[in-house]
């Protein structure tokens, strides 16, 4: 049974023409066009720049880096005083929450329920003025989800 479909694909191989020499260099050229633009995107990237409206995030803390954020004493990380505000030059509110809870988790196929504690989740909202990249100042709302 296996051998059948092996030796049908065989014969039909056998009835197709073979690639003409056109057909090869149509096909080789298009791959090194389509291959000249992409390598040199990926060769010479551009620089994307911030928009001149966009803040400026704060150093943040060592403890959590890469990320632009201090987290308060809540979580044992940072001192009492740090930072609530992700964004430097900042002036305005800030609300701040840790959310302790459950998620249900459903398995679709068995049925399945879990119920996944989670501690600690970090929401954030700013209203203010602000200082962008540009230097200019601001007013925007911004959250940290």
């Amino acid at each position: 049974m296996k051998h059948d479909v092996l030796l049908r694909a065989l014969r039909q191989a056998e009835t197709r023409p073979p690639v003409s020499r056109r057909r090869f260099i149509r096909t080789g050229l298009g791959t090194v066009a389509v291959g000249a633009v992409v390598g040199r995107q990926l060769l010479r990237p551009q620089a994307i720049y911030a928009a001149g409206s966009d803040p400026i995030p704060v150093p943040g803390s060592p403890k959590l880096a890469p990320f632009h954020v201090w987290a308060p004493a809540a979580l044992g990380l940072d001192s009492p005083n740090a930072e609530p505000a992700t964004i430097n030059n900042f002036n305005g509110v800030v609300g701040l929450a840790y959310l302790n809870g459950n998620v249900t988790r459903t398995n679709l196929k068995s049925g399945h329920v879990d119920y996944l504690p989670f501690t600690d989740a970090d929401m954030r909202f700013m209203q203010g003025v602000y200082r962008g990249v540009d230097g200019k100042p601001r007013q925007g709302t911004f959250a940290l989800i």
